[in-house]
């Protein structure tokens, strides 16, 4: 029986890495996204201007039948401390792209993920203690680390046995990066398809996880760790 995913995000760098990744591994794979991904089974797409409760109704309404994993990678990154012009904005932005979806997913989950299965979605290093740089990105995913922590609580609406987790990257080897950072150490950063691997051996259980807890993820000298807090 063929197994079936849905990826959050399916058109960023880390999202495409994991539907290359879980598509060369025969699973179907449901990119959702602004912007089509052409290696994805399905695409559902999005709309920028869609307010939270359309944005779930959009993805809700597309998304038929059983999956085994549910993976949100959307997100982005924006600075700015409690003086920045553009806190608001940036604040907003952050909410809207690391929370909104995230919620999304997890009500996704709470209607189609299979008994047992997966639900994935992305937190960061840095917002486990203060970000005065970027205040609204800190925010953001502190968020989603503390929906990790609901949704693997009793009477949390997903099913009881899903295994629920949050990716906690610090800095991802993404060609905007590189860009970005052009004297960066880069055998420091994560590589994408390793953390799409991984991602696939949890969802298999070839790589066995603790339900709940927030996964550090820390590339040194081209080694990458998984830890889990």
């Amino acid at each position: 029986m063929v197994s079936n995913i849905v990826v959050y995000g399916g058109s960023g760098a880390l999202g495409r890495a994991i539907v290359s990744t879980f598509v060369k591994k025969q699973w179907n794979v449901t990119s959702i996204d602004f912007v089509a991904n052409q290696e994805a089974t399905t695409n559902v797409l999005l709309e920028k201007t869609d307010s939270l409760e359309e944005q779930g109704r959009r993805v809700t309404g597309a998304v038929a039948g059983e999956v085994d994993a549910i993976v949100c990678v959307a997100g982005g990154w924006a600075g700015g401390n409690a003086a920045s012009n553009e806190l608001f904005a940036n604040s907003e932005l952050m909410w809207k792209q690391s929370v909104h979806s995230s919620l999304v997913a997890a009500h996704l989950a709470s209607k189609n993920l299979k008994a047992g299965g997966l639900l994935t979605l992305t937190g960061a290093f840095p917002a486990q203690k203060g970000t005065p740089f970027m205040i609204g990105y800190g925010m953001a995913k502190a968020a989603v680390h503390q929906l990790v922590a609901s949704l693997a609580g009793p009477d949390s609406g997903i099913p009881a046995d899903a295994k629920v987790n949050a990716i906690l990257p610090i800095t991802l080897d993404t060609p905007m990066n590189r860009s970005g950072m052009p004297g960066a150490d880069f055998s420091s950063w994560t590589p994408c398809p390793e953390v799409a691997e991984r991602i696939h051996g949890w969802a298999t259980g070839e790589i066995p996880m603790t339900s709940g807890k927030l996964v550090e993820i820390v590339t040194k000298d081209s080694q990458t760790t998984y830890t889990e807090k």
